[in-house]
C-alpha cells in the first residue's frame, strides 16, 4: 500500500484482538512463580538427573526385549530377530546368508536405455530470433580516410554470421559488444585512438548500411560511433648509428610528420626498412619496438623507431655445412656476386634460388654471419664510402635423393600416339654431372637414348651435353634407322630465370638408312648417309612465360652448316627463324601470332637425306593438317589396292610427302581463359617448297578450336582442327594433345 501524503489522515486500521485478550494470555509475574523464584540447579546436579533419566529409559527397554522374546523376526528379516536395531559387524558372525553372498556381476544386469518422452507438440525445429544491425557516425571517418571503413566493419562482423539470425536477445547482445570493440580497433588502426562506440538493443526497427531495410517491429542492434579526434604524426624519431650513405634510412623510411597514425602504414613503412639494410650491406640489422607517445589533448603522436643497424658488410668467403651435394666451390660458381662486393640480400636470395633449382636438395639454406674481420673503407654502388667488415656466407645443405623417373605422353593425327620414359642420375659425377637413359615408344617413333649432362659447366647456366641415340622413325615421308652423336654448349633459360638472351653451339654425327621415294626410279628405295655438321642457335625472349606466354615477344635463329661425307665432302647450310608476339586485352584474353621461315642451301633435294628436309604440318606447325603433309607429295602405287577385287574401294594410289628445301608458316590464336581452364579460336598457314628459298604461294590453311586446362607447370592443350579446301589424301580433321601452348 502506498505511503500517505505527509499532513494526511491516516486509515482506521481494525485490530486482531483485543487489549482484554491479550493481556489474560500473559501470565501474571506480578504473583510470583515457584518454578521461576527458585535457584538454578547446579552442574552437578543436572548431570545427575539426566542419568537418571537414561537408567530409566533402558529399563523401559529390557522389558519390552522380553516381552518379544520367542517370537518371529520383525518384518520376516532375520537381521532384526534380535530385536537390536544396531548390528554389530567387527568380528560378530554374520548372521544374514544374502551379506555373505558374493556380488553379481554387472552383466547380468538387464540396463535398459532411458526414454525420454517425447513433445507432444511435435514442433522440434529450434527457435530462433531474426535482428537487424545499424552503424551511425561513421560517415565522417570514412570521408577524411578516402575509405569505406563500413565495408571493413561488415567483412568482419560477428553480428553478420549465421544470417542475423541468434538463438536470443543474450546471444545478440554478445555479438554486439564484440562488435563494438571491433569498430573500435578500426578505428585505432586509421587514426582515432580515443573513438567512443556506444551500443543497445531497439526493438522500434532500423536499417543495415547497405544491408535492406528491416521488417517493422524486429530486433535492431544500433552501434553509434563517435570518432573523436584523429590522431597525427608531430615528430618521427629513428634511434639508428650512422648509416653510410647518411640518408639511407630516411629515403626509405615513408613516415612523414603530420600525417594520420595509421596502422598499416606504420607497420609498412618498418618493413620497408627491415628489406631496405640488407639490401644497401646491412645484413644483421634489427628493428625494434616502435614507441608512439599520444597526446590526447592535442591530438598528436611522438614516434620513436630503435634500431640495430649491425656493422656494415661486404661479401667474403662462401662456407658449406651438412650433408653436402656439392662443395663451396661449385656454390661460388652459382653465385652472383664476388668477395669484396657490397652485401645485397637480392643477391643472396638469387643464390639460394639457383641451389633449388639444381634439383639436388631437400632443404638448403644460405645465411649470412659475422666474420669481424675489417676491409677498411669500401664504395657502395652509390658512391658512399665508408667502414666495413667481411660477412661469410653460410650455406647449409641437405642433399636428396639424386634419381629421377619421368614420363611424358602426347598424340597427334598422323603422328600418332608418343609416350617417353626416362630415368636419371642427377649427380652421378659430381658437381651437377648427370647421366641418363630414355626410351620413346610410339606410333611412328622408337628409340633409346644415353645422355651425360653437366649443369653450371665453369659458369652459371650454362650446360655441357653429349648424347647418344638411335631411332627408328616411320612416316609417310620416309623410314629412317638413324644412329646420332652429339655434343653440345648451351646458355639456356629455366623455370626460374627466363633469360633474355640464350644461345647453343656444338657439332653432330649422323648415320642413317632411309626408305623414301625415288622420283627417278619411281619407286622407294634405301639409301644410307653419314652426315657431319655443326650446329649454333640464338634466342631473345622477351616475353613473361616459357610455357604460357601473354605478352612480349621471342626470336631465335637457328643455322646448321653440314655435309654429307660420302664420296667427299658435299656442304650445305640449313637455316630457320623463328618469332612470336603476345598482345593481352584486359586480364583474360591474349592475341598470339606466330611466323617462321626457313632455307637451305648448297645441296639439290634429292641429295638431301629425307629426315634432313624440312616439313610442315601437325600441332607445332600448321594445325588442321597430318604430320609432315604438306609441301611436294609423291604419287604412289596403295599396296592395300587389289586391282582384282571387284570390291576393293580403296584409292589405287597415296599421296605422301617429300619433304623441300624452303618453308614458310604462320599461325594467329585467341585466347581466353576463365580461372582454371581456357578456350582458343586460331588459323593456321604455312607451305613447303622444293625451291631453297620459300615463295609465299599456294599457302595451306586450317582452323579450329581448343581448350585449355591451366596447371603450375604448365598448360594442357586439345586442339581440334581441320584443313580449308582439303584435297585428296587429307584427313578431314585432326586432333592434337600435349603440354604447353602450341606456340
Amino acid at each position: 500500500m502506498p505511503s500517505p501524503p505527509p499532513g494526511a489522515a491516516l486509515p482506521e486500521i481494525e485490530p486482531v484482538i483485543t487489549d482484554d485478550e491479550f493481556q489474560s494470555a500473559v501470565p501474571d509475574l506480578a504473583t510470583g512463580d515457584e518454578a521461576m523464584d527458585a535457584p538454578l540447579e547446579s552442574i552437578e546436579e543436572f548431570e545427575a538427573r539426566l542419568a537418571r533419566e537414561q537408567d530409566g529409559a533402558e529399563t523401559a527397554q529390557d522389558s519390552v526385549d522380553q516381552a518379544t522374546e520367542g517370537q518371529s523376526a520383525p518384518l520376516g528379516d532375520p537381521a532384526l530377530a534380535d530385536g537390536d536395531p544396531v548390528e554389530e559387524i567387527g568380528d560378530a558372525p554374520i548372521r544374514d546368508t544374502e551379506l555373505a553372498a558374493p556380488l553379481p556381476p554387472l552383466s547380468t544386469f538387464d540396463a535398459e536405455p532411458v526414454e525420454l518422452a517425447e513433445d507432444e507438440s511435435g514442433d522440434d525445429e529450434t527457435v530462433e530470433i531474426d535482428y537487424d544491425i545499424e552503424v551511425n557516425g561513421l560517415e565522417s571517418a570514412d570521408e577524411e580516410t578516402g575509405t569505406d571503413l563500413a565495408a571493413m566493419y561488415r567483412d568482419l562482423s560477428l553480428l553478420r554470421t549465421d544470417g542475423r539470425k541468434a538463438a536470443n536477445s543474450a546471444q545478440v547482445s554478445a555479438r554486439l559488444t564484440e562488435d563494438s570493440a571491433l569498430l573500435q580497433r578500426i578505428l585505432a588502426s586509421e587514426g582515432w585512438y580515443e573513438a567512443q562506440v556506444t551500443t543497445r538493443l531497439d526493438r522500434a526497427g532500423g536499417s543495415d548500411n547497405g544491408g535492406g531495410a528491416p521488417e517493422d517491429g524486429t530486433l535492431t542492434a544500433v552501434l553509434d560511433v563517435a570518432p573523436g579526434q584523429r590522431f597525427t604524426f608531430s615528430q618521427i624519431t629513428l634511434d639508428a648509428p650512422p648509416v653510410v650513405p647518411e640518408t639511407l634510412l630516411t629515403d626509405n623510411f615513408a613516415l612523414e610528420v603530420g600525417e594520420p597514425i595509421i596502422a598499416a602504414r606504420v607497420q609498412g613503412a618498418e618493413a620497408q626498412l627491415a628489406v631496405a639494410l640488407p639490401q644497401n650491406g646491412y645484413p644483421f640489422a634489427e628493428i625494434g619496438q616502435r614507441d608512439i607517445l599520444l597526446d590526447q589533448y592535442t591530438g598528436e603522436g611522438a614516434y620513436t623507431l630503435p634500431i640495430d643497424t649491425g656493422p656494415r658488410s661486404v661479401f667474403g668467403g662462401i662456407e658449406t655445412t651438412g650433408d653436402l651435394a656439392f662443395d663451396a666451390e661449385h656454390v661460388e660458381t652459382l653465385a652472383r656476386f664476388e668477395r669484396g662486393e657490397l652485401y645485397d640480400s637480392d643477391d643472396v636470395d638469387d643464390l639460394r634460388k639457383a641451389l633449388v633449382a639444381t634439383g639436388l636438395f631437400n632443404t638448403v639454406s644460405v645465411t649470412a654471419r659475422q666474420s669481424g674481420e675489417s676491409t677498411g673503407t669500401v664504395e657502395g654502388p652509390d658512391g658512399a664510402i665508408g667502414e666495413a667488415q667481411y660477412a661469410t656466407i653460410v650455406v647449409d645443405q641437405e642433399a636428396g635423393p639424386a634419381r629421377t623417373i619421368a614420363g611424358s605422353a602426347g598424340y597427334g593425327t598422323g603422328q600418332g600416339l608418343r609416350v617417353k620414359g626416362s630415368w636419371t642420375h642427377r649427380n652421378m659425377f659430381p658437381p651437377e654431372g648427370a647421366l641418363s637413359f630414355d626410351a620413346v615408344a610410339g606410333t611412328s617413333e622408337q628409340g633409346l637414348g644415353a645422355t651425360f649432362r653437366r649443369s653450371n659447366a665453369g659458369r652459371r647456366d650454362r650446360t655441357f651435353q653429349l648424347s647418344a641415340n638411335a631411332l627408328h622413325s616411320d612416316y609417310d615421308a620416309f623410314e629412317a634407322f638413324t644412329g646420332r652423336l652429339a655434343a653440345i654448349w648451351s646458355y639456356d633459360s629455366t623455370p626460374i630465370w627466363q633469360k633474355r638472351l640464350t644461345y647453343a653451339y656444338g657439332a653432330q654425327l649422323i648415320g642413317t638408312v632411309e626408305e623414301a621415294w625415288d622420283p627417278a626410279l619411281q619407286e622407294r628405295v634405301d639409301r644410307t648417309f653419314f652426315i657431319g655438321g655443326l650446329t649454333g642457335q640464338v634466342g631473345f625472349d622477351r616475353t613473361d612465360s616459357l610455357l604460357n606466354a601473354t605478352k612480349g615477344f621471342r626470336l631465335t635463329a637457328l643455322v646448321e652448316p653440314e655435309g654429307s661425307l660420302q664420296g667427299g665432302f658435299t656442304p650445305y647450310v640449313r637455316s630457320r627463324i623463328d618469332g612470336s608476339a603476345y598482345f593481352p586485352f584486359g586480364d583474360s584474353f591474349v592475341l598470339a601470332g606466330r611466323i617462321t621461315v626457313g632455307s637451305i642451301q648448297g645441296i639439290d633435294r634429292s641429295d638431301l637425306a629425307p629426315s634432313r628436309r624440312f616439313y610442315s604440318g601437325g600441332g607445332g606447325s600448321v594445325r588442321g593438317f597430318g604430320y609432315q603433309e604438306l609441301g611436294p607429295k609423291s604419287e604412289e602405287p596403295n599396296p592395300k589396292y587389289d586391282a582384282t577385287d571387284p570390291d576393293n574401294d580403296a584409292n589405287p594410289y597415296v599421296y605422301r610427302p617429300l619433304g623441300g628445301r624452303s618453308l614458310n608458316e604462320a599461325a594467329v590464336e585467341a585466347r581466353y581463359r576463365f580461372g582454371n581452364f581456357g578456350a582458343v579460336a586460331f588459323v593456321d598457314a604455312g607451305q613447303v617448297y622444293e625451291d631453297a628459298m620459300p615463295q609465299f604461294s599456294n599457302i595451306r590453311y586450317g582452323v579450329g578450336v581448343g581448350g585449355r586446362y591451366y596447371t603450375n607447370f604448365g598448360p594442357l592443350r586439345l586442339d581440334v582442327a581441320m584443313p580449308i579446301d582439303r584435297q585428296k589424301g587429307e584427313s578431314s580433321f585432326a586432333v592434337y594433345i600435349s603440354i604447353g601452348q602450341a606456340f
